[in-house]
């Protein structure tokens, strides 16, 4: 079975993050669930070639919190210019500060393997794959398409991204998403 370890990039999913987390999972059991998931085929293949989308165990979605709101007319945003990490440019980041989180319908780890985290020197561990990242995705929805922001920082190869090529339709597709949902700003 093919190990998966925690990247320290994941850590930063804590309550009040804007981004998925768990106040009852640890990051070692998500790890885990993703590991032995991945070692059941429920995966599919990322953006690039050493990334995966690994479900996660149904029994385990009610333990995290989805941070996102569907946006309408009565959503009130907020726009902050941040960082992600240290060395990384500055960007424009939009929040709700207003709406109810929606539930979670499902759960997707998202897993690098050594080698593209290597490119970046971005690994935490010597394991062959690390958990980046944690989606509870809305239920009804079918795919969360990658945020805009990540994307430009991939395809410009920009410090912070993952080398990548996105389609004209996967830009398209994303811009449009991300305009009807947003993260609860919880501050």
């Amino acid at each position: 079975m093919e190990k998966v370890a925690v990247n320290d990039f994941v850590r930063r999913q804590i309550k009040g993050s804007g981004k998925t987390y768990s106040d009852s999972l640890s990051f070692d059991a998500m790890a885990k669930d993703a590991e032995k998931q991945m070692g059941n085929g429920h995966y599919k293949e990322g953006y690039r070639d050493g990334v995966r989308i690994v479900t996660g165990s149904h029994s385990l979605t009610d333990q995290f919190i989805c941070p996102f709101v569907k946006i309408n007319e009565n959503t009130m945003l907020v726009s902050s210019v941040v960082k992600r990490q240290i060395g990384e440019e500055a960007y424009i980041q939009t929040r709700a500060k207003t709406g109810t989180t929606l539930q979670a319908g499902r759960v997707e780890y998202i897993l690098y393997r050594h080698n593209v985290l290597a490119e970046n020197d971005e690994q935490s561990t010597d394991a062959e794959w690390e958990l980046i990242s944690i989606h509870a995705i809305p239920e009804g929805v079918d795919k969360l398409p990658m945020g805009p922001v990540t994307m430009m920082r991939n395809q410009l190869k920009l410090t912070g991204g993952t080398k990548a090529h996105y389609s004209p339709e996967e830009w398209a597709e994303a811009v449009r998403f991300w305009q009807k949902y947003a993260a609860l700003d919880e501050s």
